[in-house]
């Protein structure tokens, strides 16, 4: 199978036609009201300038860097659902940023030129059973009007997307910044929070940790943020209901061996396929033809060749309606 069949088994392909940039729901106002012990994420702007990730395959990848060289950065996102405050599981998260120098991939304009067609620094990914996505990236620059800050959307279903941004501590972003002059050759950053017009209204819930990893010499960075919805129950929705329901494998987190419960409306020819998260097809479970109503696949990393992690599972069914396809994530104990 090819990668734009994938992504459109997870609804990354053809997405004009399931999640309209111009229809996506906001979190919240940018007054932020508790509910329980969560509060929601403030919505911020989309722009200066936002590209509707989904609409390129180049996008599912966990490396946004590309040739681009900067401070590295390990960002790690959580969502958690604001009825619950637990995790949320199997939605897409898109981030991108500026790079060292404050340009954006994508455009082409007088104060972002000869960016046009190119697609650093930006990628999405989905959910773990944790609630979390990892990327890797390089630390941000700045450009005059905007503090330092890194873009994220979190697509739940085909009407609602929240849309935010995360920022750092002023001095431990400065201090890379110093550390890394021939880097970062514009300096400090001039920017306060009070002057930046997207943050001067709060920013308590937008900050991100910052941290160095004396590992790797690199930084790790970290951010919950809750949205509209209920932890730990999926809401993508998916054209397929009408032919298939894909449950959540189980255990999940997994320890080398899990099963994949699933629903057919009608006889079908089924394969499960197990995708990693740059999005290279690693394995596929070729289940034949099966009847109409509930069945299993029985899953072991073992036998497939594949280290416990995790991973997109994709169930893919061909019937005398069509080809259908659907998918979720699966964590591995590591």
């Amino acid at each position: 199978m090819e990668r734009k069949d994938f992504l459109r088994g997870l609804g990354l392909a053809g997405v004009g036609s399931m999640l309209p940039f111009a229809g996506v729901l906001k979190a919240a106002t940018t007054d932020s009201k508790p509910t329980g012990t969560c509060v929601l994420i403030p919505t911020e702007t989309t722009g200066p300038f936002p590209l509707d990730l989904t609409a390129n395959t180049t996008y599912f990848r966990q490396d946004i860097r590309e040739t681009k060289t900067g401070v590295q950065l390990n960002l790690k996102i959580k969502i958690t659902g604001v009825n619950n405050c637990l995790p949320m599981t199997n939605l897409r998260v898109n981030i991108w940023h500026c790079d060292k120098d404050g340009l954006y991939s994508g455009y082409d304009t007088s104060t972002n030129a000869g960016q046009a067609g190119l697609t650093y620094l930006r990628g999405y990914q989905m959910t773990d059973a944790n609630g979390e996505v990892d990327f890797v990236t390089i630390f941000p620059g700045w450009y005059s009007g905007r503090i330092c800050h890194i873009h994220f959307q979190v697509y739940v279903s085909s009407g609602y997307a929240a849309i935010s941004q995360m920022s750092f501590d002023v001095n431990t972003k400065n201090a890379i910044y110093a550390a890394n002059s021939t880097l970062y050759t514009k300096g400090a950053d001039p920017m306060t929070f009070a002057a930046d017009n997207i943050f001067s209204d709060g920013y308590a819930y937008q900050m991100a940790t910052l941290t160095p990893n004396s590992t790797t010499g690199s930084y790790d960075a970290y951010i919950e943020a809750t949205i509209q919805g209920t932890g730990t129950t999926s809401v993508l929705e998916l054209e397929t209901a009408k032919q298939l329901e894909l449950g959540q494998n189980y255990p999940n987190p997994y320890a080398d061996k899990t099963t994949i419960p699933f629903t057919l409306a009608k006889t079908s020819g089924v394969q499960v396929e197990i995708w990693d998260l740059s999005g290279r097809k690693v394995a596929g479970v070729d289940k034949g033809s099966l009847s109409a109503g509930d069945h299993t696949a029985e899953l072991d990393m073992g036998t497939l060749g594949l280290a416990n992690g995790t991973y997109v599972y994709q169930l893919v069914v061909q019937n005398a309606d069509g080809l259908f396809r659907t998918c979720k994530v699966m964590t591995g104990i590591k």
